[in-house]
């Protein structure tokens, strides 16, 4: 088994900055591309951002020029970097994963989630 665990979120004003992390852990084999998703209260999850194993990037068009995804895969982890955050930015913040443990099996893995909140 493959488990994510976020961690990093928090309450920050509206113009500031913070950096999620995520990290797996388990029996890995090896994990392909990593994705942060956010849902906000009343609304429907959201995906947020994308990055393959070789380091290719893509962003949601909300946050495209603000946030930058990231990875370590020496340490099987992944960070978002959240810059200019907006009020509506607040959500809890998933991290997720295309992930094969050491019997080559596949797993579509997903973190508990971090609550960001971003004050007015």
């Amino acid at each position: 088994q493959v488990q994510l665990v976020e961690s990093g979120g928090g309450l920050v004003q509206a113009g500031g900055s913070l950096r999620l992390s995520c990290a797996a852990s388990g029996h890995i084999f090896s994990i392909n591309t990593m994705r942060w998703y956010r849902q906000a209260p009343g609304k429907q999850r959201e995906w947020v951002a994308s990055i393959t194993s070789g380091g290719n990037t893509n962003y949601g068009d909300s946050v495209k020029g603000r946030f930058t995804i990231s990875r370590d895969n020496a340490k099987n982890t992944v960070y978002l970097q959240m810059n200019s955050l907006k009020p509506e930015d607040t959500a809890v913040y998933y991290c997720n994963a295309d992930a094969f443990d050491r019997d080559r099996r596949y797993f579509e893995v997903w973190g508990q989630g971090t609550l960001v909140t971003v004050s007015s």
